[in-house]
């Protein structure tokens, strides 16, 4: 039988927009925020030549900046104040779910509930500083060994450079929790989203514009598109897909009065890492193409082989781009996941799955039934991001299947909550009419 809920999702129309205030006023201030952060992509850094720039980035093509460029919305490749995106701010939020199971000081920080978790977070940002302030020294330090594309190189450029870019950085940290906090959805999600959707006008562009001049035949075309709706269906499949553990909870008796005895379900995703290992293994891989780029006159011998060998498109790039996508997986998915820590939770409020023994056999068979899941999470990632790689086609490649997968996660979950608005609307409807009917009566 569903659930109240689910009845009422299941009679959602958009009329209840006209009626949820809220909700609408969230979705506007979502659009302007992220109106805000696309116009920040367009903000040129100071002292940089734009078509030595154009000329750089061409070569760049394939490599990690090539990466980093979708992700924040091709503001590298116009180098922006937006430049460096939210990426430091993911790698920082990462660094401290590292440090929460080394440190246990912060790990008792994060169970001290909201007091713990803003404490965590202002940590957080700190990190991002640092992470960002490194990151922009390390592109300015790059820029300048660039053909002319620092107009003036020098300390009062690095810092200049330095200055912007983790400015700019924490601005679109700021914009992304006030999404959070008063919008609709994860505002750094959106973020990543809205720059990788920008995009897609000019890949459409290009996709037509070769069917147009021979370049890709009409069948080809129809393949490509008819892939990215498979794609889509089976990364919205995959992200649905649950396994359920039957939690049962014991009959206790109060007075007269006896509870409990109900039962739940404890989901664990086929996908607890999300979208984290494709970005690490492609990073990790591309970041010596990347260097060889910068400092081509000076790389020679088996340094040029290996780069030769680790180029996108090659079978080695393409075995290591899966079995590092494999490994982040169930690197991440322990991370962000503790089987002994869900095992006492359940144990500390009386729930135990049936046939299983509370406490640290509980705890073991979580983390078998959570191997098992991953290993079909993992290949799945690793499927996704190697079908644009194995198609052979620019444009496939410039799609990406990590883009597709971050654009499918965040529609799903934008959506979701939207729901739970509306759904929470719906009851407060329900309630204030109940309310009117218990006084006339």
């Amino acid at each position: 039988m569903a659930s109240a809920a689910e009845q009422l999702a299941q009679n959602f129309n958009f009329g209840a927009f006209s009626k949820a205030t809220e909700l609408r006023n969230r979705l506007l201030f979502t659009l302007g925020a992220l109106i805000v952060a696309r116009l920040g992509t367009y903000i040129p850094m100071p002292g940089i030549d734009p078509a030595q720039l154009a000329q750089m980035m061409q070569h760049q093509s394939g490599g990690v900046l090539d990466v980093f460029n979708v992700l924040a919305g091709g503001a590298i490749g116009r180098m922006a104040i937006f430049a460096l995106g939210i990426m430091p701010y993911i790698s920082a939020s990462i660094i401290m779910q590292l440090m929460t199971s080394v440190f246990p000081e912060l790990d008792a920080l994060k169970k001290e509930g909201e007091s713990g978790r803003k404490v965590m977070n202002q940590y957080t940002r700190y990190f991002t500083v640092g992470l960002a302030a490194i990151q922009a020294f390390g592109i300015a330090i790059g820029l300048e060994h660039t053909n002319n594309v620092v107009m003036d190189p020098g300390w009062f450029f690095r810092i200049t450079a330095v200055v912007t870019l983790t400015g700019g950085t924490i601005l679109l940290m700021w914009i992304g929790e006030q999404i959070t906090s008063r919008g609709i959805g994860n505002g750094i999600s959106l973020i990543i989203f809205a720059g990788i959707v920008a995009r897609f006008p000019s890949y459409f562009g290009q996709i037509f514009e070769s069917a147009r001049t021979g370049a890709m035949s009409p069948i080809g075309v129809v393949a490509l598109l008819g892939g990215a709706v498979g794609l889509v269906a089976l990364i919205v499949f995959m992200e649905r897909a649950q396994r359920r553990l039957l939690v049962q909870y014991p009959k206790r008796q109060q007075g007269n009065r006896m509870f409990g005895g109900e039962s739940s379900h404890l989901p664990l995703k086929l996908n607890v890492s999300g979208v984290i290992p494709p970005i690490f293994a492609s990073s990790i891989l591309l970041m010596p193409t990347t260097v060889a780029t910068f400092y081509a006159a000076s790389i020679t011998g088996w340094m040029q082989t290996l780069v030769t060998y680790l180029s996108p498109g090659r079978p080695v790039y393409e075995v290591l781009y899966a079995l590092m996508i494999i490994f982040f997986a169930f690197f991440y998915t322990s991370v962000v996941f503790n089987p002994e820590e869900t095992a006492d939770n359940l144990k500390k409020y009386g729930g135990f799955i049936p046939g299983i023994r509370p406490g640290k056999k509980t705890a073991e068979y979580i983390d078998y039934v959570l191997t098992r899941t991953t290993v079909i999470g993992a290949l799945y990632l690793a499927f996704v991001c190697l079908v644009p790689e194995l198609a052979r086609t620019e444009i496939a490649i410039a799609l990406g299947g990590t883009s597709i997968l971050i654009m499918v996660s965040v529609t799903m979950d934008t959506v979701a909550q939207i729901q739970s608005h509306l759904i929470a609307q719906q009851y407060e409807g329900l309630i204030k009419k109940a309310k009117l009917r218990g006084a006339r009566r």
